[in-house]
């Protein structure tokens, strides 16, 4: 479908979501989230698309934060309703069970940083920026910040990154596990791609529940995360990908998985 605040275009089962809006440095705005809503709709539904990247247009941000102006105008219930909707596109991205990259190539503040969160795996240009600088508008995180962020980084940094809104650039996020690979900015999107493809070589139901093993885990006991585990072991015995996966091995051939 056409959009006009985002790109979204898939080629050999990979959708590339750009969000489009370089003159405002790609700030998230009402009619970006609605249209980001739709982009997963189609993540979720369409069978062809086995994996994702996420970026932002131009060579300057990722995404440089909230549209300001929409936030100034905000009273307590449409605030609420502006966090909430943002918060289920970017829980629906993160549960949409197929492997998302994100592939950022400049600044990625406030709600940027929360949509970088939110994607499986972060690959930063060197050129990149991070921040959660919500608390020096008067304001905090709306879109999982003070969610994601603890889980990545852990409590202490956490904090100190949501408490001064301090930004960070790539490799200081990277040293704190924020991101997983800093790369040159001219090799950052071939780089995030080939990361995506490596993941997309593997048995696509084991991907998946190695996806929603981790995301449920984190929020249960060892014991019921233990459990958990051995129930997707167990069910991916069933399979035919588990099958031709050790029949590839044993005759040391490459696997031609069909996710099932």
């Amino acid at each position: 479908m056409p959009y006009s605040h985002i790109q979204f275009e898939t080629k050999d089962g990979v959708a590339v979501l750009t969000i489009n809006r370089p003159e405002k440095l790609n700030a998230l705005n009402d009619a970006v989230i609605q249209e980001l809503s739709e982009a997963v709709t189609e993540i979720e539904t369409d069978d062809e698309i086995r994996g994702v990247l996420v970026t932002g247009a131009g060579p300057k941000a990722f995404v440089a934060g909230a549209d300001i102006g929409e936030l100034a105008t905000q009273g307590p219930l449409s605030g609420k309703a502006r966090s909430l909707a943002g918060q289920e596109v970017f829980r629906r991205l993160e549960r949409c069970g197929k492997p998302v990259v994100a592939a950022v190539n400049g600044f990625a503040l406030g709600g940027g940083c929360e949509l970088a969160m939110a994607c499986h795996l972060r690959l930063a240009s060197e050129k990149a920026k991070f921040g959660q600088p919500e608390v020096k508008l008067g304001i905090g995180p709306g879109y999982g910040g003070t969610v994601r962020l603890p889980r990545l980084v852990g409590k202490g940094r956490a904090l100190e990154l949501l408490l001064t809104g301090d930004m960070i650039d790539a490799e200081e996020a990277y040293r704190v596990g924020l991101v997983n690979r800093v790369v040159p900015a001219d090799d950052l999107m071939p780089e995030a791609e080939k990361l995506l493809r490596r993941i997309l070589g593997n048995g696509p139901v084991a991907v998946r529940l190695c996806l929603e093993a981790v995301d449920s885990g984190l929020d249960l006991s060892v014991d019921e995360s233990s459990l958990l585990e051995a129930n997707h072991f167990g069910l991916i015995a069933s399979t035919a990908d588990m099958r031709e996966g050790m029949s590839a091995f044993l005759e040391k051939r490459t696997a031609d998985f069909q996710g099932r």
